[in-house]
């Protein structure tokens, strides 16, 4: 067991590397210089690419093989894209398509 000390060092810690990896953009990249274009370009593609990479990780584990097991994947892809396409609202669409999925998964394929 971890004594107070120990735990308010560990908060204080905690604390201060958030405090500095929050402010780290705005040192690196004061208001009164231009933001580089190289930072301006990953700002432009990266969503994407982290929204391809985490399609790719969520649907590593589906073969053609095993269709039936797929259905809950597919199922909750097919409303996260039909909501956002709907209703232009990504919140809403992934917070729906999850919890279609967990409902499928927790309850439907046992």
């Amino acid at each position: 067991m971890m004594a107070s000390w120990q735990a308010a060092v560990m908060v204080a810690i905690f604390a201060l590397a958030t405090l500095f990896t929050r402010a780290l953009p705005f040192l690196a990249f004061p208001a009164s210089r231009p933001t580089p274009k190289f930072i301006v370009y990953l700002g432009r593609v990266l969503p994407f690419a982290i929204t391809a990479m985490l399609v790719v990780y969520c649907l590593k584990d589906v073969h053609p093989g095993t269709w039936p097991h797929a259905l809950p994947e597919v199922l909750a892809m097919a409303v996260v894209c039909g909501l956002f396409l709907w209703r232009k609202n990504s919140l809403l669409a992934i917070a729906a398509g999850t919890l279609l999925y967990m409902v499928l998964v927790q309850v439907v394929f046992v």
